[in-house]
């Protein structure tokens, strides 16, 4: 979901009947919806109706791609995307911008508040604690940058090579970056927009071409590393076609970043294309993860410990009301009693009154004492659920 319509699709969200915060978090292999709901199965439908509606297809066509998670599970779930173990490439750092991105996003369209705010701000921490106390975004750390290595790798080395990217956005600026230490003999960028094209070519000394231009580019290109947001291919095997007559037999590496795919899949069959994307990508970075095995185990230590840290705050947070609307709740009875009583007060003076006040908030402060006492300091335990709930129940709060 782009970020033209993303306000509109959170406004869309929080419309639904059991959701009543959510932030969407888009990255180069998932969307994903956090949202905080008292009932499960209600959001679970009105998420999904959500995604059917913004994709235009039909439920039963990607209920067998959605998952689900909930409680300490989505917890855990995005404190894992936030240090990098769930991506493509693991411990890429891309992925940390992308998720206060969608946070703040959410809070600029009031879509997130006390409860998601809570999550994401600790999200953002396990994040940067993850990669601060292991090694897991030691060498590649993007997906832009295992490009351009694998491109490399492909090809022996991009050394003199004529590469073009197709988009502008953070995918290709990362990109446009890593291309700079590779030793290629020129980098074009073409967008969409041109003024966006123009502006990435200034930071990193590339050219730029208009959209419309993007055919004749590509005949003389050696790479093209293509990652919009289009939610349908920008080049297809017929136009491939086309421009490999013109080529005369030069080989051309794709490498498409997008999801979406940007290539059409079918371009693979294309004589002298090589097609790479996403799924690609994956592979190559696994095969140089084994020394890096240990530290996605070091960072599930830390995200465990965090999952635990949050439950505690979130309950802590959640027993703060319960003990006001306790002390409201006795309050009233109290005053309620005093009013009841009211004439046979009527013959007390002021000071007396007062010593009257002054007793009754007394004993009522020391019933509740060690209620509250107890279970303040058993919140984000079994213990603490079990009490909170059992003075839910007796007080009927």
């Amino acid at each position: 979901m782009s970020g033209e319509d993303l306000p509109k699709r959170l406004s869309d969200i929080i419309s639904r009947p059991n959701v009543s915060e959510a932030v969407i978090l888009s990255t180069c292999n998932r969307t994903e919806v956090y949202a905080y709901a008292e009932r499960f199965h209600g959001a679970y439908q009105d998420i999904r109706n959500f995604i059917s509606e913004a994709s235009g297809l039909a439920p039963e066509t990607f209920s067998d791609h959605l998952y689900a998670h909930y409680d300490d599970d989505a917890v855990r779930h995005l404190f894992e995307v936030s240090a990098g173990v769930r991506s493509a490439v693991v411990g890429e750092t891309e992925i940390l911008g992308q998720v206060r991105t969608a946070w703040e996003s959410a809070m600029a369209e009031s879509a997130s508040a006390g409860a998601l705010n809570l999550l994401f701000r600790q999200a953002l921490e396990v994040g940067k604690l993850a990669r601060t106390n292991t090694g897991i975004s030691r060498s590649i750390t993007s997906a832009s940058q295992a490009a351009v290595a694998m491109a490399a790798d492909r090809l022996g080395s991009l050394e003199g090579k004529v590469v073009l990217l197709r988009g502008a956005g953070q995918m290709a600026e990362g990109t446009a970056i890593a291309l700079q230490s590779a030793g290629v003999a020129s980098v074009t960028v073409a967008n969409r927009t041109t003024s966006h094209a123009e502006e990435l070519a200034s930071k990193v000394g590339a050219a730029a071409v208009p959209l419309e231009d993007f055919g004749v580019a590509l005949v003389g290109a050696d790479v093209l590393l293509t990652s919009t947001g289009a939610t349908e291919p920008v080049l297809i095997a017929d136009d491939l076609e086309m421009l490999s007559r013109l080529r005369e037999g030069r080989p051309l590496l794709i490498v498409d970043l997008a999801v979406p795919r940007d290539v059409d899949p079918a371009a693979s069959e294309v004589e002298g294309v090589e097609l790479l994307d996403m799924a690609d990508i994956g592979a190559f970075v696994q095969r140089g993860l084994d020394d890096r095995r240990g530290e996605v185990e070091a960072v599930q230590e830390i995200v465990g410990a965090e999952v635990d840290r949050y439950r505690s705050q979130s309950s802590a947070r959640g027993v703060a009301p319960l003990v006001s609307g306790l002390r409201t709740h006795a309050d009233e009875i109290r005053v309620a009693e005093l009013s009841r009583f009211a004439n046979r007060l009527d013959g007390l003076d002021a000071e007396q009154l007062e010593a009257v006040e002054a007793l009754t908030k007394g004993i009522v402060a020391k019933l509740l004492h060690q209620p509250t006492v107890e279970v303040k300091d058993a919140a984000g335990t079994a213990r603490g659920d079990r009490l909170a709930e059992s003075l839910r129940a007796l007080f009927d709060l």
